[in-house]
């Protein structure tokens, strides 16, 4: 999956997401996960929308923290 950002930068690619969703009453908490770097990202979702929706959205979370760490290892 590719994700473009505003400010024109790279983001950079991800390939195997791995995605841990639990269920707490009325809201789902969805985890993200870079298997290459480590990196994990959490975020609440509403469980009434697609599983496919949440996991994009999850993603291009991912994406967004990958992509600023690698600028702040460039810095």
């Amino acid at each position: 999956m590719v994700t473009k950002r505003a400010g024109g930068g790279q983001p950079p690619l991800l390939g195997e997401v791995l995605f841990e969703f639990q269920r707490h009453g009325n809201i789902l908490r969805v985890v993200a996960i870079d298997p290459k770097s480590g990196t994990e990202v959490i975020m609440v979702a509403d469980p009434r929308q697609s599983k496919t929706v949440i996991q994009r959205l999850a993603a291009r979370k991912l994406a967004y923290v990958l992509a600023k760490n690698q600028a702040k290892t460039q810095r």
